[in-house]
């Protein structure tokens, strides 16, 4: 089974995920599609950082970036720090849901899986970067404070960040 799951790289949050038993460009693109429904896009405000993955180069999900707005971007060839965000994701949820653990199917594991991420990593996980804050706090946080004009604010624009990995 796979999961390709897409972080925002600024709150931290996976707001998109799928799991397949193949990894064709389908399974990356339900992820996107449900990262896109999670986030109103400003066209030329995003990047979408990922790793080489045949998946992510591939003319329909390169297109579907492209008529979002969206400017891809890519990990250098073996240099899994250009993605660290995304590797560490992957890391954190092997450690503390995966860990062994063997699923019956693909359904059960889409749940446990997509439970862990809702209810624990978005919700309760704490992050440094985040002043020790889970994603969804920071995000709630966040959106609570007055807003600069974009002329005068210092934040970011908000990146995806994406990997894929083998349950």
């Amino acid at each position: 089974m796979y999961l390709a799951v897409i972080l925002d790289a600024f709150s931290r949050r996976a707001i998109g995920w799928s799991m397949a038993s193949h990894l064709q460009a389908s399974l990356a693109l339900a992820a996107l599609d449900m990262a896109l429904s999670r986030r109103e896009v400003v066209p030329g405000s995003l990047i979408h950082h990922s790793d080489r993955g045949v998946q992510y180069a591939c003319a329909e999900y390169v297109g579907r970036l492209d008529a979002e707005g969206i400017q891809p971007s890519m990990s250098r060839p073996a240099c899994p720090w250009d993605n660290a965000m995304a590797e560490s994701f992957m890391r954190t949820l092997k450690k503390e849901e995966v860990d062994g653990r063997r699923y019956r199917d693909l359904a059960e594991a889409r749940t446990s899986i997509g439970q862990f991420i809702d209810d624990v990593y978005n919700a309760q996980r704490l992050h440094s970067a985040l002043d020790y804050l889970p994603p969804l706090a920071f995000e709630a946080r966040l959106s609570a404070e007055p807003r600069l004009p974009l002329a005068a604010s210092t934040a970011p624009l908000t990146d995806m960040m994406t990997a894929t990995m083998c349950v």
